[in-house]
């Protein structure tokens, strides 16, 4: 790891932070793969609590990320990182930019090639982010500094040479917050069904007949507190796994038949998913990756009609919704989804529309097209 320095590159990849363990990130990988020897540029990157895998990647870090608490706190460093983000300098010939609000705005020499999981929630659904409109440090910085991240964050928007929307629901909010058009490009999955399971102990819940999975960040907009509540109503066991702001309120709502973990490995992850009876959340979601990951083991979903699960979900074949995050809307759906008899195999068929070798192909393809464009007659390998 190391500051922004000179460097010369075909491909690199930009993102946001690396100072979690999430979706995002796991595209993130996706895309190391996809272009292996392509750097990652980013503002924050504490290894302690992202994925291992990034230890071998080369890192290209903004001066923030010398500040230490802000590496483990990124929230806290929200009024500095579009100044951090302008200060990050990409020189390659193309940048795939994994953004959810800041890396777009990072100076790049050549092509711009956005990948975009949602315009700014803490701009534009601010009050969903931070889970009410009533005043509290962050939306007093926020609302005094929102002015100015507008602008920026429109300007960063149109430096893109191209923008891909990781869902049909994000493409119409590029639209309507930018006026540019997008192409959707799902997210792939990246289970990796060779890694060795890992029990979970969840002797605190005695499962029997089998448990509901609830995986997600721990932040007002996910809704995780309307799944527990539904599980405390109904007495089924429920498994939540994240971490995020709202963990201790949220172990306080849990009820006998709820645990909550945390920090679990890969092999753990996947336990989990392979032993489970459905997935659920109630989150606003702009892409909904956990369905998918839950269908690779042949497991059906119990989700919100919202956003990206509109994507991800064959209603009646691969999973039930509800239709507004509240208890009662989430019992009724665990209650439709025991009555139905699922088809495992056709579970598992609907998750490989959402493979990782469809998203590094596309982007493949569009790296090909820009530098066809720009020097017909150059020829790049793959980085």
């Amino acid at each position: 790891m190391s500051e922004t320095s000179k460097r010369t590159d075909h491909v690199a990849i930009a993102h946001d932070y690396l100072t979690q363990r999430g979706g995002a990130e796991k595209v993130v990988l996706a895309l190391q793969r996809a272009f292996p020897s392509a750097p990652v540029y980013t503002t924050l990157y504490e290894p302690s609590t992202t994925y291992p895998e990034f230890a071998a990647s080369t890192i290209l870090t903004s001066p923030l990320n010398r500040v230490g608490f802000l590496r483990r706190s990124h929230r806290l460093a929200l009024p500095f990182l579009a100044w951090a983000s302008t200060r990050v300098k990409v020189d390659a010939d193309h940048t795939i930019v994994s953004s959810s609000g800041w890396a777009h705005g990072f100076r790049a020499r050549g092509s711009k090639v956005v990948y975009c999981y949602s315009p700014a929630r803490w701009l534009y659904q601010r009050d969903a982010y931070l889970g009410s409109s009533r005043l509290t440090p962050a939306s007093v910085v926020l609302r005094a500094l929102s002015p100015f991240l507008k602008r920026w964050d429109l300007r960063a928007a149109r430096s893109a040479t191209k923008y891909f929307a990781i869902s049909t629901v994000v493409q119409q909010r590029i639209k309507e917050t930018y006026g540019l058009d997008s192409e959707v490009l799902p997210a792939p999955h990246t289970v990796d069904k060779t890694i060795p399971h890992e029990p979970v102990d969840l002797s605190p819940l005695s499962p029997g007949n089998g448990f509901y999975l609830c995986i997600s960040r721990l932040l007002p907009y996910k809704n995780v507190d309307v799944v527990i509540n539904a599980f405390n109503d109904l007495g089924l066991p429920l498994v939540v796994v994240g971490t995020g702001p709202e963990e201790r309120r949220l172990s306080g709502l849990a009820g006998d038949s709820v645990v909550m973990v945390k920090n679990l490995t890969d092999g753990q992850i996947q336990w989990l998913y392979a032993h489970c009876t459905a997935v659920v959340s109630s989150s606003y979601e702009d892409f909904g990756l956990t369905p998918i990951e839950g269908a690779t083991h042949g497991k059906p979903s119990i989700v919100l009609r919202w956003g990206g699960f509109l994507d991800t979900i064959a209603e009646g074949r691969t999973g039930v919704y509800f239709d507004e995050p509240v208890p009662s809307a989430v019992v009724a759906a665990v209650e439709k989804s025991r009555a139905t008899e699922w088809d495992d195999d056709a579970i598992r068929a609907h998750a490989d529309f959402f493979t990782e070798e469809h998203f590094a192909r596309r982007l493949r393809d569009e790296i090909a097209r820009l530098d066809a464009d720009s020097a017909p007659s150059r020829v790049h390998p793959d980085s």
